[in-house]
């Protein structure tokens, strides 16, 4: 029998772990350094490409990486794998396990915002994406085969989002092709908590 690292954590366990620190009120701690065109989210073969599935939870503090929080604020920390919202008044801190890019050149850092909120998105793959996948679908409707999944927060950043996904698997690994993925019922609840204008800081 294989013995399992510590990394190596059941989809119980991690949902499990995830909720306790999202109980959590937020704590200033040391953080990671600050990194200074898209494609949207499809997974490619998840047996090939897909890497451990973990997460890194530990609370942060908005300060070193807003100077506000006006319209509240959305950190994605590529690293760690973690989302991290605050609202505007600090009344509401949320940190949600995420999907991130599959590798550096499908990955985008810097200071972008929502500009658009969807619930129920379709999705149309980009001419690149078409041409490398021809028997990709030009078209897929709001559903359960919709790889945005149920709810979307369009970026500044072309055919970047915030998006939920039907398929958990992708939580917690570096399995997209340049989107940042939720649980469906995370995306809700922070679909519910942004506006147009909310600040998006991705590191």
């Amino acid at each position: 029998m294989t013995k399992k690292t510590p990394f190596q954590l059941t989809r119980r366990g991690f949902v499990a772990a995830g909720a306790a620190m999202m109980a959590a009120p937020a704590l200033a701690q040391n953080t990671s350094d600050v990194n200074g065109t898209g494609t949207v989210e499809v997974e490619r073969d998840l047996s090939q490409a897909v890497r451990r599935n973990i997460s890194s939870f530990r609370t942060l503090d908005w300060r070193p990486y807003f100077s506000n929080l006006n319209n509240g604020a959305v950190l994605v920390d590529i690293d760690s794998r973690a989302l991290h919202y605050w609202s505007a008044d600090e009344s509401v801190y949320k940190l949600y396990p995420s999907s991130v890019p599959l590798s550096e050149d499908l990955t985008r850092r810097g200071r972008t915002s929502v500009v658009r909120k969807v619930e129920g998105p379709d999705w149309r793959p980009t001419p690149s994406m078409k041409e490398r996948n021809p028997e990709w679908p030009d078209y897929v409707p709001p559903g359960p085969d919709n790889p945005l999944g149920t709810h979307a927060l369009y970026l500044s950043w072309t055919y970047y989002r915030i998006h939920g996904t039907h398929d958990t698997r992708k939580i917690g690994r570096r399995s997209s092709n340049g989107c940042i993925g939720l649980y469906n019922e995370h995306i809700a609840e922070l679909f519910a908590l942004t506006k147009v204008g909310t600040q998006v800081l991705l590191i």
